[in-house]
């Protein structure tokens, strides 16, 4: 980790600042507008991230407005995970029932739809899908998770509730399981023999559309279908804030402690590195009053 002065820090702080501010702009624009220009008559608009104003001069020499922007960042990095939930919630709750679904895609790419979108979005994001379980129907989150092993090598039950607990997900019982995966058989997509007491799952149909649903599908639905990965690798990535204060800065371990988490990429990481950074500043804020009242005394 590079050392660096609290001078320092504070001007790499602004940098990440300034970069998730470009972020979150061009990539709200770029979602509303594919949004607008097919899922709009279904729902209005995703929940959208809020911009982050930035005037550098006054980030670096005004605490109080620099404590406003951590706090501005803090919620649009939640926003961000609501984007997602609303993108998730709209498709499976509404789109997938719909008549614009229906007229777009034939029967047979319809079911793979529902399985190709989870396995993208959900099997892009772990660290989203360890946190929400609920936006997606459990049997399309069950391939999400397992899809490529069962692919690969098959999978038994017990396999599979052990990937399940992995994503959080620990309330499933071995009954339900089963139910789920016959679920999953009679829409074709797998296989299931014995293998000693266990069941056994194969994969019988891969998830691939014809040719014409694949050419709707990168027109109408990829755009859509494909930002939340890209809105995740680019915003949740802080590394840069990954450095060690040096010994001039005041509270330097709780600042050394928030800053290594940023060595991790993700919502989590960067949602604690954000709130503990307005509490550091905060403490600063009301160590400064309390000095000028002391230094106004004497």
């Amino acid at each position: 980790m590079t050392e660096v002065s609290e001078e320092e820090f504070l001007k790499k702080l602004l940098e990440v600042i300034h970069k998730l501010s470009h972020i979150a702009k061009t990539q709200s624009y770029r979602l509303k507008k594919k949004w607008d220009d097919y899922l709009k008559p279904l729902n209005e608009e995703p929940h959208t991230i809020r911009q982050i104003p930035l005037k550098n001069q006054k980030f670096l020499t005004d605490i109080e407005y620099r404590i406003k922007v951590l706090k501005n960042v803090e919620q649009a990095i939640v926003d961000g995970f609501h984007s997602i939930k609303s993108i998730l919630q709209t498709l499976y709750n509404s789109y997938f029932d719909s008549e614009l679904f229906k007229e777009d895609f034939s029967e047979d790419d319809q079911l793979m739809l529902k399985y190709r979108i989870a396995k993208k979005i959900l099997g892009d994001l772990i660290q989203y899908n360890k946190i929400d379980h609920e936006s997606v129907p459990m049997k399309y989150n069950i391939m999400a998770r397992n899809y490529t092993l069962i692919k690969l090598k098959g999978q038994t039950d017990k396999e599979i509730l052990s990937n399940l607990k992995k994503l959080n997900i620990k309330d499933i019982q071995l009954a339900e399981l089963i139910k789920l995966m016959e679920e999953i058989k009679s829409d074709g997509i797998i296989n299931i023999k014995k293998k000693g007491k266990n069941n056994f799952y194969e994969i019988e149909k891969e998830l691939e559309l014809s040719q014409e649903g694949k050419a709707k599908y990168k027109n109408l639905l990829a755009p859509i279908v494909d930002w939340p990965t890209g809105f995740w690798r680019s915003f949740y990535n802080i590394r840069e804030l990954n450095v060690s204060p040096d010994d001039s800065c005041k509270h330097r371990d709780f600042l050394l402690k928030v800053l290594t988490k940023s060595a991790t990429q993700g919502y989590a990481p960067m949602h604690y590195v954000f709130k503990n950074l307005v509490k550091y500043y905060e403490k600063k804020k009301e160590e400064a009053k309390k000095k000028k009242e002391n230094d106004d005394i004497s």
